[in-house]
């Protein structure tokens, strides 16, 4: 059953599903179709997000339990909500293993084990390798339990097989009898031998292509489906599927009826492969509302402005090949092994092979492929490496028809391996270092687009209604790069060239950061995110510059240019000069900001496909990257405000009543939500306007606001509506030819149903 709407809890240990349960009420209230949950099956002890679940065939005792599941389960029925799921087939967690019933059985017992499918080992390899110890001597410190049966190393315990240790034995002998290896975590990304979430040793792949691993890691939540009327499943990750379309014609068959998205990150242009499936999560929406509250004509000045504040001359295309070419070179040395040994070289160098596979995946322009029937985005990567990289045009004549051959595990692996390169070089890395404008920087963005046009996002907004209107769409998520607050702001900005300029150089002039792309960044955060608490910004920094790789890293942190980027935060609230240019130019976006935002907020409720609304986002949001995206709501707070009188845009009040009055309408009357038909404006300041109708609806929203501040407002502009129209945000009743500032007068957007 395809919700109305969603809203997006996060479920951890310290707001279990009992929590959850308890604000069933007032999503209720808000208009909410369907509660959406992140995982809920048991995760590694602690974890606050639980994608690394441990035991799929259990509901996570530390979220609240099977008890917890009901108790939610029952709260919705009794609200007449639904229920959807965020589910992980790709990995299960395996940092603690003794936590993991599976990985421990095949730690214990290698190819013997009954879960021994269920992972994808190497099992050419000489052993499991674990990628746990400091360094090699840390080995020596093993210690071998009292019975036997399990070596420890401080906090971490692993199995000891059957008839390889006697009480008293040498630990380290012991664990050269068992089959895993312990290894110094600095060189996992060489020797690891099982498949990985991304670089993330600790989430071993699991195989969803055999039907017995399907079934067996399935079976609770299906049984959430047929039993307690499960709504619907986020499928997360399907790219690290062998093969994502088998997959989810087994889920589709398993759980008939149920409304399935699926994580998958959308290029520029590229289209949903044709899975069993009804969307993706929602990152492809994000892009295209996030993208016409961009001014286009900014970018020159901004190219320009960067240019010549950071010396960075690279395009946003060159920087997401060199990103991806730096990833795969230092990061992925045990697939790439992999891969080499599944292909038939031909008499190749294997540096060479190994090269060539490298730069083909930085060259792919999407994610991944699906062989057979989805290959040309590989065959014009291997054309490009061809051009750009003549001297490897031997090694791929050996290289390309394998592959290209979906018959053969070389060609599967690969498809897996160009996913984990994009993310890892684009989104993680990429993202960190083309700065020009980071608002765009946002997981599948654009940010070579500068902004577009209201006939861009109407003609997008067309083939969404055709194609995709059961699809999710979202403006923030778990994994978002900032929140849809943020972004809001950094849109405002795009109109105030000169006024960022000067922050910027007040910025420059007050702090001494080395590396000036990372600087660029932080004076733009700091321009978006205004004066939240420090240590969250100080957070933010470190992640960011260590993403970026460029003065620092996560594996040998340069400690000086950190201390000076964090300096400069401090400047930031210290130093008299900065904090008043800082202070500035947050006054001057403050209110465009909320324009922006409630107005992206009021576009993504009420365009074609399902809405979700992150937790919290019902009102002003300005979180960053996880873990801040991530921090505790106060339901309690929220609640009260429903109560509330919204005056102005600015109020947090005014935000949640757009939010309520759409997804009322949503639930209360889903037939307006169908069709789409752009509408244009009249007059001077038409451009301002975006606004649309559906079957009975007109949604209508304020862009560029700055710009229309400066022209002295609507003035004449006018807007056809024929027939009769009540506003249900601001109560107007209007008909014929209405001027648009009758609609939005203090109030950014307009919501209009057919009397």
């Amino acid at each position: 059953m395809t919700p109305t709407s969603t809203y997006r809890l996060q479920i951890t240990p310290d707001f279990r599903l009992q929590d959850a349960a308890a604000v069933v009420d007032y999503l209720a209230e808000l208009g909410v179709g369907a509660v959406y949950l992140s995982p809920v099956l048991a995760s590694t002890e602690g974890s606050g997000h639980g994608y690394d679940v441990t035991d799929p065939t259990i509901v996570d005792p530390q979220r609240g339990g099977e008890q917890g599941w009901q108790e939610l389960v029952a709260a919705a029925r009794e609200a007449g909500l639904e229920v959807v799921v965020d589910i992980v087939p790709n990995h299960l967690g395996v940092q603690n293993a003794w936590q993991n019933p599976t990985w421990w059985s095949v730690l214990a017992e290698g190819q013997d084990s009954a879960h021994a499918a269920w992972f994808d080992i190497d099992w050419s390899a000489d052993r499991i390798v674990l990628p746990v110890l400091g360094e090699e001597s840390d080995l020596d410190r093993l210690e071998l339990s009292p019975d036997a049966s399990e070596l420890s190393f401080y906090e971490h315990r692993f199995p000891v097989a059957a008839g390889t240790a006697r009480p008293g034995d040498d630990p380290r002998e012991v664990h050269d009898r068992q089959h895993y290896r312990l290894v110094p975590g600095s060189q996992g990304n060489d020797l690891l031998t099982h498949r990985r979430f991304f670089t993330v040793a600790t989430l071993a792949g699991v195989r969803q292509e055999d039907p017995e691993v399907f079934a067996a890691s399935h079976e609770r939540v299906l049984r959430m489906v047929r039993e307690d009327g499960l709504a619907g499943l986020r499928v997360d990750h399907p790219d690290g599927l062998s093969d994502p379309r088998g997959y989810f014609e087994q889920l589709s068959a398993q759980a008939p009826g149920a409304w399935l998205v699926a994580e998958k990150i959308l290029e520029h242009g590229e289209p949903l492969p044709d899975w069993r499936i009804d969307g993706t999560s929602g990152y492809d929406a994000m892009t295209e509302v996030n993208q016409v509250f961009v001014d286009p004509a900014a970018e020159g000045f901004f190219t320009e402005d960067y240019r010549r504040r950071t010396g960075d001359q690279l395009t946003v295309e060159q920087h997401m090949l060199q990103g991806k070419l730096m990833v795969a070179s230092t990061q992925f040395g045990a697939e790439t092994r992999r891969l080499l040994e599944l292909l038939d070289l031909d008499g190749i160098e294997r540096d060479r092979a190994a090269r060539a596979l490298l730069e083909v995946a930085a060259r792919l322009e999407v994610y991944r492929t699906y062989l057979p029937e989805e290959n040309q985005a590989l065959v014009d990567a291997l054309q490009r490496t061809r051009r750009e990289v003549a001297e490897l045009d031997d090694v791929l004549d050996v290289l390309q028809p394998q592959l290209l051959d979906a018959s053969r595990e070389a060609a599967r692996r690969f498809q897996q391996f160009t996913g984990a390169v994009m993310a890892k070089g684009v989104e993680d890395t990429a993202w960190y270092r083309a700065n020009r404008f980071v608002a765009l920087n946002e997981v599948g963005g654009n940010p070579a687009s500068f902004g577009t046009s209201p006939e861009v996002f109407h003609e997008a907004m067309a083939r969404r209604e055709a194609e995709l209107s059961r699809s999710m769409t979202a403006l923030s998520t778990h994994d978002t790069k900032r929140g849809e607050g943020v972004r809001a702001r950094l849109a405002a900005l795009a109109e105030l060239p000169e006024q960022w300029s000067r922050f910027a150089d007040t910025f420059a002039e007050r702090t001494s950061i080395a590396e000036p792309t990372f600087a660029h960044l932080l004076a733009q955060t700091l321009a978006g995110m205004g004066a939240v608490p420090p240590q969250r910004l100080h957070d933010y920094a470190t992640k960011a510059m260590r993403e970026a790789g460029l003065a620092t890293g996560w594996t040998s942190p340069d400690e000086a240019f950190e201390a000076s980027v964090h300096a400069a935060i401090e400047a930031a609230y210290d130093d008299e000069v900065l904090r008043q240019a800082w202070q500035q130019i947050q006054q001057l976006l403050t209110a465009p900001g909320h324009s922006n935002d409630v107005s992206a907020k009021l576009v993504q409720l009420a365009m074609p496909g399902v809405p979700d609304v992150y937790q919290g986002t019902e009102v002003w949001e300005d979180s960053l990257v996880d873990p801040d995206n991530r921090r505790p709501v106060d339901y309690q707070a929220l609640r009260a405000l429903l109560d509330a009188e919204p005056h102005e845009a600015v109020d947090p009040a005014f935000k949640q009543t757009v939010v309520r009055t759409a997804l009322r309408l949503r639930r209360d009357r889903p037939e307006l939500f169908t069709g789409y038909r752009a509408l244009r404006a009249q007059g001077e300041a038409a451009e301002h306007l975006l606004a649309f109708e559906r079957d009975g609806l007109v949604a209508l929203a304020t862009r560029l606001p700055v710009g229309l501040q400066r022209r002295g407002g609507w003035g004449e502009t006018t807007l056809e509506l024929p027939g009769s129209w009540t506003d249900q945000i601001g109560g107007a009743t209007v008909d014929g030819q209405v001027p648009v500032g009758q609609l939005l007068d203090w109030r950014p957007v307009a919501l209009l149903v057919r009397d």
